[in-house]
């Protein structure tokens, strides 16, 4: 099932128009998520949204937006009357301008989304505008209103598509100065530096997000199986420090020698995994989540018995997200 358009409107340069629909390009839907339960009763814990001075719960109907003035003073605002300021950008990205994409500082970044052509028609004006910022080797900077917020877009082709990422106000990013401010001015040596550098070069390789692997997510599904099994769980040890850095020079030619002694097995591991043939050694369940147990089940399942629909559930395997194809 494809999914849901965040937003649709119109996408214009100038007077080229043609309507477009805008998708989330990315999602942490598939990653193992709680609910919140009552540990006596094993109930979901349900929120109720109540008047914070008479305690009484306030239907949906009677709750409206309100701009705090003061401790017990707020300016009601309605929808009508938000929706009588709407921008134009609430259902057009209006192309401002062009910028070369290394103008935009990261910390401008916000997320990105899909642009496609929304319907059979208009395909050739999406076709022109692409075509034209892929041409100028620029990036188009516009207008789009999302959840009630008017949003900077900046759009650059992306295949046959393009790709548009939110940005941020320059109010909405803090000045760096008041971090770096007492960062110490210091000295390095060439012989420092070159230690250093051939750790880099070590570490060195091209980007290949598929091979990323999501450790936390790994432990949790372990975790949640281990547990659903009856099995023990034991305690971790605590991580090792490095311990304060006595000498930097010292350090840097352990970290040089631990490098070189130190063959690439784990990246080259994993890229055999990703070309189908079995890893030496690869956590269990990544990607065949909480495996379903058999039986009456594990020691909590004995403890407290389910429900007949919950046991049913519990038996149903639930998947880890499967690794991302490495785009182009």
């Amino acid at each position: 099932m494809a999914p849901r358009a965040n937003w649709k409107g119109f996408l214009r340069l100038s007077l080229v128009t043609c309507p477009v629909a805008l998708y989330p390009a990315t999602s942490d839907t598939e990653k193992v998520s709680f609910n919140q339960i009552n540990r006596k009763t094993g109930h979901r814990i349900k929120y109720l949204k109540v008047d914070a001075e008479t305690g009484d719960e306030v239907t949906s109907e009677d709750i409206v937006k309100g701009y705090k003035v003061d401790t017990d003073t707020y300016i009601e605002v309605t929808k009508d009357e938000l929706d009588e300021i709407a921008l134009d950008s609430t259902h057009t990205i209006e192309i401002d301008e062009f910028v070369p994409k290394a103008d935009i500082d990261n910390r401008y970044l916000i997320r990105p989304y899909y642009l496609v052509p929304d319907g059979k028609v208009g395909h050739d004006a999406f076709a022109v505008i692409r075509e034209t910022i892929r041409s100028m080797d620029k990036v188009a900077i516009g207008r789009v209103v999302l959840t009630n917020r008017e949003h900077i877009i900046a759009l650059e082709p992306l295949e046959s598509g393009l790709m548009g990422t939110l940005l941020r106000y320059p109010y909405e990013v803090r000045s760096e100065k008041e971090y770096f401010d007492d960062i110490q001015d210091v000295k390095l040596t060439k012989d420092m530096l070159d230690l250093a550098k051939h750790i880099v070069e070590k570490k060195s390789g091209a980007f290949e997000p598929e091979l990323f692997e999501d450790h936390y997510e790994a432990a949790l599904i372990d975790l949640i199986n281990k547990k659903r099994a009856g099995a023990p769980i034991a305690a971790k040890a605590a991580p090792k420090t490095g311990g304060n850095v006595i000498n930097l020079m010292d350090a840097l030619k352990k970290s040089l020698a631990s490098e070189k002694d130190a063959a690439p097995v784990a990246k080259e591991t994993v890229k055999e995994a990703v070309k189908g043939k079995k890893p030496k050694k690869r956590a269990e369940g990544q990607r065949e989540m909480l495996l379903p147990i058999s039986g009456k089940g594990g020691k909590e399942a004995a403890a407290k018995p389910a429900p007949k629909e919950a046991a049913k559930k519990a038996d149903k395997p639930v998947r880890a997200p499967a690794r991302a194809k490495k785009a182009g």
